[in-house]
């Protein structure tokens, strides 16, 4: 016993010194975070004013642009100072990525004011990677149950779907919303669509067993089968769209896999858009079928309701769907993008740049503003991809 209790004694001493160590290095990390905290708060309040800075500049731009007065000097100042509004604003939009956002009034509503931003980038891309797979298991597993009760008909089955189909599109506009705050862009139709699912879901769930459910009911449930089926193909297509385009520098690493057709998911899109259109027409034949309904069964409040929300479903699937393609096409035509990586170190004020290109004509005279312009740049250019190779090697 007194071997034991000196051992005991022995290892709370070295303890002991451990947590004064640890102690120490508590502190310093509490000092360090206060001052990080203090850096922050002036970091996104230094973003925010130069936001209300260039929305003011934008705004005295375009009454300069709609003067009657303009010279051709003066709207080459505008052209100039608006390359360089768009290089800010792209700046700006970097720094965000590191600094804490509010988060959206449905986020707030459900969280309450939580801060839902999260700040460590890879911690960010798990968060996503995370989101992907729980689209991918749940919708496999919905596929299945859906597959094995077409066949049994047991309606305690049902109901658990039509669960299923409540807690996946809610738990998926939540995640959504967190997403968006770190840097994901969804929006529009597709964001909406997962809030009107929900509602279609809920309201499957409240119906009651009857004639009616029953002619409907192995339609629905081939239905979910093939969206089902549909998801896993886009998740397994657009993920290797998303990884090749973020690889080329034009994705960013947080952007999802999500319903339907975007412009990004030009390259085989004769392989995706015909599965997306059948299932954009089953679910107008879904509210086709839940019309008829109406006036051969006794039509309880979910038949209209059903019939309008897949119609609804349908019709914004297939509108936006068919908008995204002529964009993508006008898009390809005019190549209107812009690249604002590293443009900093390219460009400057666009008033010193006429300045210098004037006083360097006023010397030599040899050449033109746009020409002198042009060498600078693509020395800088090539210099700074000088460099970049170096350190690559």
């Amino acid at each position: 016993m007194q071997d034991k209790l000196e051992v005991c004694i022995k290892d709370w001493a070295e303890l002991a010194d451990e947590y004064k160590e640890l102690e120490s290095r508590h502190k310093e990390y509490r000092e360090t975070l206060d001052k990080c905290l203090a850096l922050q708060k002036k970091c996104v309040s230094g973003v925010t004013h130069q936001k209300y800075r260039l929305g003011v500049i934008k705004k005295l731009m375009s009454e300069v642009e709609t003067g009657n007065k303009v010279t051709k000097e003066e709207m080459g100042e505008v052209g100039d100072l608006n390359k360089d509004l768009l290089r800010r604003t792209a700046q700006l939009g970097q720094m965000q990525e590191v600094l804490p956002r509010q988060s959206g009034r449905y986020l707030r509503g459900i969280l309450g004011n939580v801060d839902c931003s999260i700040l460590d980038k890879n911690e960010k891309y798990q968060y996503k990677e995370q989101y992907e797979q729980f689209k991918l298991i749940v919708n496999l597993i919905g596929g299945i149950i859906a597959i094995v009760n077409y066949f049994l008909n047991y309606r305690v089955i049902d109901l658990i779907i039509m669960f299923l189909i409540v807690w996946y599109y809610c738990t998926l506009t939540i995640r959504e919303s967190i997403l968006i705050v770190n840097g994901s862009r969804i929006k529009g139709w597709w964001r909406a669509h997962h809030f009107v699912s929900c509602v279609v879901g809920g309201v499957l769930l409240v119906w009651q067993d009857g004639p009616a459910y029953r002619a409907f009911r192995d339609q629905h449930m081939m239905f979910n089968v093939y969206v089902a089926f549909l998801q896993y193909l886009q998740y397994v297509y657009q993920k290797g769209c998303l990884y090749r385009l973020r690889s080329l520098g034009e994705r960013q690493d947080m952007d999802i896999t999500i319903d339907g057709f975007h412009s990004w998911m030009w390259k085989g899109l004769s392989f995706l858009l015909p599965f997306l259109y059948l299932g954009y027409l089953m679910e107008l034949y879904n509210a086709y079928t839940l019309y008829q309904l109406m006036y051969t069964h006794d039509a309880t409040w979910q038949i209209p309701t059903l019939s309008i929300l897949f119609l609804v479903l349908g019709v914004g699937n297939i509108v936006t769907t068919s908008m995204t393609i002529p964009a993508k096409l006008w898009d390809s035509q005019n190549n209107l993008k812009y690249r604002f990586t590293r443009l900093d170190k390219y460009f400057w004020s666009h008033r010193r740049r006429r300045d210098s290109v004037s006083q360097d004509i006023d010397e030599t005279g040899s050449q033109t503003s746009d020409e002198q312009e042009t060498e600078t740049v693509q020395e800088m250019v090539v210099e700074d991809r000088e460099e970049e190779t170096k350190k690559e090697l």
